[in-house]
């Protein structure tokens, strides 16, 4: 084979695999930002209450759910957010092992909600 015949070879095998490369990277940029969907199903449940539906929600995120260690306790008090607009969780929505630091949780979150209901940084 020539010189240029094993160059193009070379730089087909570079753009092919600089695609699959590519190819794998995009499906992870098109993942939601948990954050701004958060927001969009929570600050409908806050309008009318807050003059700053959104800033509270993100405060929400931000600073009281963030206080919250266990995957599972805080996933259950954003779920409680996003469905009532206030800070709930229902024991159905925690493995058993796991309801009894559901009290606890509420202490944790306590300060930064109100933090965030009635001093939001807007």
């Amino acid at each position: 084979m020539s010189p240029c015949g094993r160059l193009l070879i070379a730089f087909l095998l570079i753009v092919i695999f600089a695609g699959m490369a590519r190819a794998q990277v995009l499906p992870s940029a098109k993942l939601p930002d948990a954050r701004a969907d958060f927001v969009r199903q929570c600050a409908p449940h806050m309008v009318g209450r807050w003059a700053h539906p959104d800033a509270v929600c993100q405060c929400l995120f931000d600073h009281a759910a963030a206080a919250v260690e266990d995957r599972d306790l805080r996933s259950a008090l954003l779920r409680g957010i996003t469905e009532t607009g206030v800070p709930t969780i229902e024991n159905e929505w925690v493995p058993l092992s796991k309801r009894s630091e559901i009290a606890a949780t509420f202490t944790t979150i306590a300060k930064p909600t109100l933090q965030c209901m009635f001093e939001p940084s807007t």
